[in-house]
Protein backbone atom coordinates (compact mmCIF):
# COMPACT_ATOMS: atom_id res chain seq x y z
CA UNK A 1 0.00 0.00 0.00
CA UNK A 2 1.36 2.97 -0.75
CA UNK A 3 1.44 6.17 1.87
CA UNK A 4 -1.77 7.76 1.19
CA UNK A 5 -4.04 4.05 1.53
CA UNK A 6 -4.33 3.50 -2.41
CA UNK A 7 -2.98 0.20 -3.43
CA UNK A 8 0.05 0.33 -6.06
CA UNK A 9 0.13 -2.42 -8.82
CA UNK A 10 3.59 -3.11 -10.40
CA UNK A 11 4.14 -2.32 -13.76
CA UNK A 12 2.90 -4.21 -16.30
CA UNK A 13 5.70 -5.64 -18.55
CA UNK A 14 4.36 -5.57 -21.94
CA UNK A 15 5.85 -9.02 -23.80
CA UNK A 16 8.30 -8.53 -26.95
CA UNK A 17 6.57 -9.53 -30.13
CA UNK A 18 7.16 -9.98 -33.70
CA UNK A 19 5.75 -10.65 -36.85
CA UNK A 20 6.77 -14.27 -37.51
CA UNK A 21 6.42 -13.89 -40.97
CA UNK A 22 9.35 -11.28 -41.46
CA UNK A 23 12.76 -12.50 -40.01
CA UNK A 24 13.76 -9.06 -40.41
CA UNK A 25 11.29 -8.38 -37.55
CA UNK A 26 12.42 -11.45 -35.62
CA UNK A 27 16.00 -10.64 -36.09
CA UNK A 28 15.95 -6.73 -35.03
CA UNK A 29 13.96 -8.35 -31.86
CA UNK A 30 16.38 -11.52 -30.76
CA UNK A 31 19.33 -8.61 -31.64
CA UNK A 32 17.75 -5.80 -29.43
CA UNK A 33 17.50 -8.50 -26.43
CA UNK A 34 20.73 -9.44 -26.63
CA UNK A 35 21.91 -6.18 -26.12
CA UNK A 36 19.67 -6.06 -23.06
CA UNK A 37 21.34 -9.20 -21.85
CA UNK A 38 24.75 -8.29 -22.57
CA UNK A 39 24.92 -4.92 -20.69
CA UNK A 40 22.90 -6.99 -17.78
CA UNK A 41 25.98 -9.15 -17.45
CA UNK A 42 27.86 -5.82 -16.58
CA UNK A 43 29.69 -4.77 -20.64
CA UNK A 44 29.36 -1.59 -21.25
CA UNK A 45 28.73 -0.82 -24.96
CA UNK A 46 31.71 0.96 -26.77
CA UNK A 47 30.02 3.37 -29.46
CA UNK A 48 33.74 4.52 -30.88
CA UNK A 49 32.74 3.21 -34.23
CA UNK A 50 29.24 4.15 -34.24
CA UNK A 51 30.73 7.72 -33.28
CA UNK A 52 33.18 7.86 -36.00
CA UNK A 53 30.62 6.90 -38.21
CA UNK A 54 27.92 9.66 -37.65
CA UNK A 55 30.88 12.42 -37.76
CA UNK A 56 31.57 11.06 -41.17
CA UNK A 57 27.78 11.09 -41.85
CA UNK A 58 27.49 14.68 -40.90
CA UNK A 59 30.44 16.04 -42.86
CA UNK A 60 28.85 14.19 -45.78
CA UNK A 61 25.64 16.02 -45.27
CA UNK A 62 27.70 18.90 -44.84
CA UNK A 63 29.51 18.82 -48.37
CA UNK A 64 26.33 18.60 -49.71
CA UNK A 65 24.51 21.41 -48.25
CA UNK A 66 27.64 23.42 -49.08
CA UNK A 67 27.07 22.31 -52.68
CA UNK A 68 23.51 22.90 -52.46
CA UNK A 69 23.71 26.53 -51.49
CA UNK A 70 26.74 27.72 -52.77
CA UNK A 71 26.88 31.32 -53.42
CA UNK A 72 27.76 31.18 -57.01
CA UNK A 73 24.92 29.96 -59.95
CA UNK A 74 26.22 26.78 -62.29
CA UNK A 75 28.93 27.69 -64.97
CA UNK A 76 30.93 29.82 -62.37
CA UNK A 77 30.95 27.06 -59.70
CA UNK A 78 31.76 23.99 -61.67
CA UNK A 79 35.10 23.22 -60.75
CA UNK A 80 33.98 23.29 -56.91
CA UNK A 81 30.40 21.13 -57.68
CA UNK A 82 32.88 18.81 -58.70
CA UNK A 83 35.44 18.82 -55.90
CA UNK A 84 32.04 18.79 -53.68
CA UNK A 85 30.76 15.44 -55.82
CA UNK A 86 34.36 13.81 -55.47
CA UNK A 87 34.61 14.39 -51.89
CA UNK A 88 31.05 13.14 -51.06
CA UNK A 89 31.83 9.72 -53.35
CA UNK A 90 35.18 9.67 -51.31
CA UNK A 91 33.34 10.19 -47.82
CA UNK A 92 30.48 7.47 -48.42
CA UNK A 93 32.98 4.82 -49.62
CA UNK A 94 34.83 5.62 -46.35
CA UNK A 95 31.62 4.96 -44.70
CA UNK A 96 30.95 1.42 -46.95
CA UNK A 97 34.33 0.16 -46.18
CA UNK A 98 34.24 0.72 -42.17
CA UNK A 99 30.97 -1.10 -42.10
CA UNK A 100 32.09 -3.88 -44.08
CA UNK A 101 35.17 -4.30 -42.70
CA UNK A 102 34.69 -3.25 -39.16
CA UNK A 103 31.03 -3.25 -38.00
CA UNK A 104 30.15 -6.71 -40.45
CA UNK A 105 27.30 -8.56 -38.66
CA UNK A 106 27.50 -7.05 -35.49
CA UNK A 107 25.13 -6.26 -33.09
CA UNK A 108 27.48 -4.46 -30.46
CA UNK A 109 30.77 -3.40 -29.52
CA UNK A 110 31.59 -3.52 -25.99
CA UNK A 111 34.09 -2.15 -23.36
CA UNK A 112 35.36 -5.08 -20.78
CA UNK A 113 33.55 -5.25 -17.48
CA UNK A 114 34.34 -2.92 -14.96
CA UNK A 115 36.42 -4.42 -12.39
CA UNK A 116 37.81 -7.37 -14.40
CA UNK A 117 41.05 -8.52 -15.52
CA UNK A 118 40.27 -8.50 -19.38
CA UNK A 119 41.47 -6.03 -21.14
CA UNK A 120 39.50 -6.61 -24.61
CA UNK A 121 36.02 -5.91 -25.17
CA UNK A 122 33.33 -8.56 -26.89
CA UNK A 123 31.90 -7.96 -30.41
CA UNK A 124 28.74 -9.79 -30.45
CA UNK A 125 27.42 -10.36 -34.13
CA UNK A 126 24.17 -12.46 -35.11
CA UNK A 127 22.87 -13.80 -38.44
CA UNK A 128 19.49 -15.19 -39.46
CA UNK A 129 19.82 -16.28 -43.41
CA UNK A 130 17.10 -15.49 -45.36
CA UNK A 131 14.47 -18.37 -45.61
CA UNK A 132 15.90 -20.50 -42.87
CA UNK A 133 14.78 -20.03 -39.04
CA UNK A 134 18.17 -21.26 -37.61
CA UNK A 135 19.42 -18.02 -35.92
CA UNK A 136 23.31 -17.93 -35.65
CA UNK A 137 25.08 -15.75 -32.24
CA UNK A 138 28.34 -15.53 -31.72
CA UNK A 139 30.77 -13.51 -29.28
CA UNK A 140 34.41 -12.59 -30.12
CA UNK A 141 36.90 -10.76 -28.87
CA UNK A 142 36.97 -7.03 -29.81
CA UNK A 143 40.62 -7.50 -29.86
CA UNK A 144 41.48 -10.83 -30.88
CA UNK A 145 45.27 -10.42 -31.14
CA UNK A 146 44.95 -9.29 -27.20
CA UNK A 147 46.73 -12.06 -24.82
CA UNK A 148 43.46 -11.76 -22.60
CA UNK A 149 40.87 -12.60 -25.78
CA UNK A 150 39.12 -15.90 -25.39
CA UNK A 151 38.25 -18.24 -28.49
CA UNK A 152 35.40 -17.18 -30.27
CA UNK A 153 32.12 -18.99 -29.38
CA UNK A 154 28.42 -19.04 -31.40
CA UNK A 155 25.34 -20.91 -31.28
CA UNK A 156 22.71 -21.89 -34.00
CA UNK A 157 19.31 -22.24 -32.76
CA UNK A 158 15.99 -22.50 -34.59
CA UNK A 159 14.51 -19.26 -33.35
CA UNK A 160 11.25 -21.29 -32.92
CA UNK A 161 12.65 -22.01 -29.62
CA UNK A 162 12.08 -19.06 -28.30
CA UNK A 163 8.60 -17.44 -29.81
CA UNK A 164 5.14 -18.41 -29.03
CA UNK A 165 2.86 -19.03 -32.26
CA UNK A 166 1.78 -15.32 -31.51
CA UNK A 167 4.53 -14.08 -32.15
CA UNK A 168 5.67 -13.19 -28.77
CA UNK A 169 9.11 -13.89 -27.35
CA UNK A 170 9.82 -16.34 -24.51
CA UNK A 171 12.23 -14.02 -22.73
CA UNK A 172 13.23 -16.08 -20.14
CA UNK A 173 14.65 -19.00 -22.60
CA UNK A 174 16.37 -16.30 -24.45
CA UNK A 175 17.92 -15.04 -21.95
CA UNK A 176 19.00 -17.98 -20.49
CA UNK A 177 20.63 -19.03 -23.90
CA UNK A 178 22.37 -15.86 -24.46
CA UNK A 179 23.97 -16.00 -20.73
CA UNK A 180 25.18 -19.06 -21.64
CA UNK A 181 27.31 -18.83 -24.37
CA UNK A 182 28.43 -15.30 -22.53
CA UNK A 183 29.87 -17.75 -19.57
CA UNK A 184 30.88 -19.71 -22.14
CA UNK A 185 33.02 -17.37 -23.94
CA UNK A 186 34.49 -16.39 -20.48
CA UNK A 187 35.30 -20.19 -19.50
CA UNK A 188 32.77 -19.66 -16.39
CA UNK A 189 30.06 -22.16 -17.13
CA UNK A 190 30.48 -25.13 -14.81
CA UNK A 191 31.08 -28.34 -16.54
CA UNK A 192 28.35 -30.83 -15.71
Amino acid sequence: MASDGAVTTPAKVTPKKANLLDPHSIKHLLDETVAEVVKGKGYVENTRLGNWKLLIGTAVIAIALLAQFYPKKFPQNREFLLGCIALYVVMNVVLLILSYTKEKDAIIFTHPPAGSFNNTGLVISSKLPRFLDMYNLSIASADPESISAHKPVHFTKSVTKWFTKEGVLVEGLFWKDVERLIDDYNNERKSK
